[in-house]
């Protein structure tokens, strides 16, 4: 399993290019999971549902299967948010998985920056940040692509091959 990542301030454009990156790899044959970190409380699960019935309880995890999906909502109950590592090793099989977020880990990553951020770019301070896709010219040593770039910025992603 190869990992890429997508890093960037929050409005940069990351899901953005995250979901586009996803539909190009998978376009081309590739099976490809995704990994969506979050600083703020998620939920996916609704007030007065069965399987809301169920966590409220007390299970640790709850499986909500159907027809179309099923997801695993696990609940931390005061222990630590799980790794990177964990959660990729609870994903199925595939030829990539695309994590957007989790920018302090040091698995091979895009950033993607803006020259309208009041913010500075990321890469300076981060080695593991291998290529950026931005809408102007960076100081940057590696690989820049239009932020706009999908196929060429998958292409640079499977060139890569396992990083």
């Amino acid at each position: 399993m190869n990992v890429i990542g997508i890093v960037g301030w929050k409005n940069s454009g990351k899901t953005t290019l995250a979901s586009a990156l996803i539909r190009e790899l998978s376009n081309r044959g590739l099976t490809v999971n995704s990994i969506k970190h979050a600083h703020h409380g998620v939920d996916v699960d609704q007030p007065g549902t069965d399987s809301y019935q169920h966590r409220e309880a007390g299970a640790q995890e709850v499986i909500l299967a159907g027809g179309q999906r099923f997801a695993i909502m696990h609940e931390l109950r005061g222990a630590d948010e799980p790794t990177m590592e964990e959660l990729l090793a609870r994903l199925g099989p595939c030829d990539w998985v695309v994590v957007e977020g989790f920018k302090s880990h040091a698995h091979p990553k895009i950033e993607v920056h803006r020259q309208e951020s009041s913010r500075a770019p990321l890469y300076p301070e981060d080695p593991s940040i291998i290529a950026v896709a931005t809408d102007y010219a960076p100081e940057f040593s590696g690989p820049c692509f239009d932020v706009n770039d999908v196929p060429g910025i998958a292409d640079f992603i499977l060139s890569t091959g396992e990083l």
